[in-house]
C-alpha cells in the first residue's frame, strides 16, 4: 500500500511513476477521497467538542437545581449532526482504503520500459541427437495420465527416482541458504485473506488464486505469502535486521487464462513446490538485498550446471507490490529458448505498511521497514532443466554431483519404452 502522506504531498511525482506502469487512473479518487477525509474530520472533531461542552452544561444546569431542557435539545442536535457526519467519514474512509488497495507500488527509477536481458551464463549445450523434452526423458515417473484421473489436468503424480531428485534439491538449497543467512522455514499454506491483501495478491490476482467453499482460508500460490506474514503487526528491532527467512512449501495456482499454454507435462501446473526466499530490511538497504537475493539465485543456478539468462523486468509485468523485478530463465533444449525458473522482487514498504510490519531503532520511534523476495528453486521447473541440459544420447540423464552427494541418483535411467 502506498504511503498517503506521499502521494498528497507529490501527486504529480506519483502520477508519473504510475502512468510507467500503465496507468493512473485510480490516483485521482485516491486524492479526491483523502481530501474529502481531511475536510471531515475536523468538522467531525468540532461537533463532538460541543456534545462535550453541551453535556457539562447539562450538568452544572441540573447539579444548580435548574432547567436543562434547551442544554439537552442543543445536545439532541448536535448528537444528530454528529452521527451524521461520522457515517459520511467511515464511508469516506471504506472508499479511500478500497481505493488505495487498488494502486500498485510506484516503480523503481531504474526499472525498464520493456524486458531487458543483462546477461547469459553458461554454455548452452549442443547435442549430436535431437533433445527429447522433460517427458520422454522422464516416462511414468513424472505420471500425468494418474495425476489427471485423480484430481483434473494440470496435475501429476512424481514417483521412484524423481521424488529422490527432488528431495535432494530441496535439501540442498536450503542448507546453501543457510550458509547465507537464511533460516529454514515450512510455513502453513493455508492462510487468511487479508494474508494475501497484506502482500498484494488481493485484489490483483484472485482469479489465480484458490479458495475453500467452507473456510475463509485460501491456498498460496508462493510461501512468500505466509514468510511475509510472520511479523505482521510487529515491531522489530532495526539492530536485528536483516531477518531472512527459507521457505519451502507447495504452492497451488489456478492458472486462469492460461489455457492452451504449456499444457504438456509439468512446467506450468496446479500444485508444485518451490523454496522461497524472504528478507526484511532496513528501507535504505533495500536495493543492496535485492541485488544479493538475485546473486543467490544466479549461485544456484551456476552450482547446478544450468545455461540461463537475467531479464530486467518491464514495468508493466510487474506485480502488484514489486517495484523492481529480476528474472532468471533457464535454457530448456527441447524448446530450444530460454524460460523464466526464478524471480526476485524488491516490494520496499508496500507490504510492510499493509501488514503493520516496522521496526524501532534504540530510542527512535517505530518505522516501516522494506520486504523483499526471491525464488530460490522452484522444484518442478528446475527438475524439467535438470533433465533437459543433463540427457544422454541413449535417454539417460546425468545429475548434478552437488545433488547426488544430497541422496539424488548420479544418473537417472533412460525411461523404460
Amino acid at each position: 500500500m502506498l504511503d498517503l502522506k506521499r502521494l498528497r504531498s507529490d501527486p504529480d511525482a506519483a502520477r508519473a511513476a504510475l502512468e510507467r506502469r500503465g496507468g493512473a487512473g485510480g490516483l485521482d479518487s485516491v486524492i479526491e477521497l483523502d481530501a474529502q477525509r481531511r475536510e471531515l474530520l475536523p468538522q467531525l472533531e468540532a461537533l463532538r467538542a460541543e456534545q462535550n461542552a453541551a453535556n457539562e452544561a447539562i450538568s452544572a444546569a441540573k447539579a444548580a437545581g435548574g432547567d436543562a431542557s434547551e442544554q439537552i435539545a442543543q445536545m439532541k442536535e448536535v448528537a444528530a449532526r454528529a452521527k451524521e457526519l461520522d457515517g459520511q467519514l467511515q464511508a469516506a474512509e471504506s472508499e479511500l482504503n478500497t481505493a488505495l488497495a487498488l494502486l500498485p507500488n510506484l516503480p523503481d527509477d531504474d526499472a525498464p520500459a520493456e524486458d531487458t536481458v543483462l546477461r547469459e551464463c553458461g554454455e548452452i549445450p549442443s547435442f549430436d541427437f535431437e533433445p527429447r523434452d522433460h517427458l520422454d526423458l522422464a516416462g511414468d515417473r513424472v505420471d500425468m495420465e494418474r495425476g489427471a484421473r485423480l484430481s483434473g489436468a494440470r496435475f501429476a503424480y512424481l514417483r521412484g527416482e524423481l521424488v529422490m531428485l527432488e528431495l535432494a534439491l530441496v535439501r540442498w538449497t536450503l542448507e546453501l541458504l543457510g550458509r547465507n543467512g537464511f533460516e529454514p522455514v515450512i510455513p502453513p499454506v493455508l492462510v487468511r485473506e487479508e494474508a494475501l491483501h497484506g502482500t498484494g495478491f488481493l485484489p490483483d490476482t484472485e482469479q489465480q488464486i484458490y479458495r475453500l467453499a467452507d473456510d475463509d482460508l485460501y491456498l498460496v500460490g508462493t510461501s512468500e505469502v505466509a514468510l511475509a506474514s510472520i511479523h505482521a503487526d510487529e515491531i522489530l528491532d532495526a539492530d536485528e535486521l536483516p531477518l531472512r527467512y527459507a521457505g519451502f512449501s507447495p504452492c497451488f495456482r489456478r492458472e486462469a487464462g492460461s489455457a492452451g499454454r504449456d499444457t504438456r507435462g509439468i512446467f506450468r501446473v496446479h500444485q508444485f513446490d518451490k523454496v522461497e526466499m524472504f528478507s526484511f530490511v532496513k528501507p535504505q538497504d533495500a536495493k543492496e538485498e535485492h541485488l544479493r537475493l538475485l546473486d543467490i539465485e544466479e549461485q544456484i543456478l551456476t552450482a547446478l550446471g544450468l545455461p540461463y539468462r537475467v531479464v530486467d523486468i518491464a514495468i508493466d509485468d510487474l506485480g502488484a507490490s514489486a517495484a523492481r523485478k529480476f528474472d532468471c530463465e533457464a535454457w530448456l533444449p527441447s524448446q530450444g529458448r530460454y524460460r523464466e525458473l526464478t524471480s526476485t522482487s524488491n516490494t520496499t514498504d508496500f507490504q510492510a505498511r499493509r501488514l503493520a510490519i516496522r521496526m524501532r531503532s534504540e530510542g527512535g520511534k517505530p518505522e516501516l521497514l522494506a520486504t523483499l523476495n526471491g525464488t530460490a528453486v522452484a522444484v518442478g521447473r528446475t527438475m524439467i532443466a535438470l533433465l533437459e541440459n543433463g540427457q544422454q544420447a541413449d535417454g539417460s540423464v546425468v545429475i548434478p554431483q552437488c545433488l547426488a552427494d544430497c541422496g539424488a541418483p548420479a544418473i537417472l535411467a533412460p525411461a523404460e519404452g
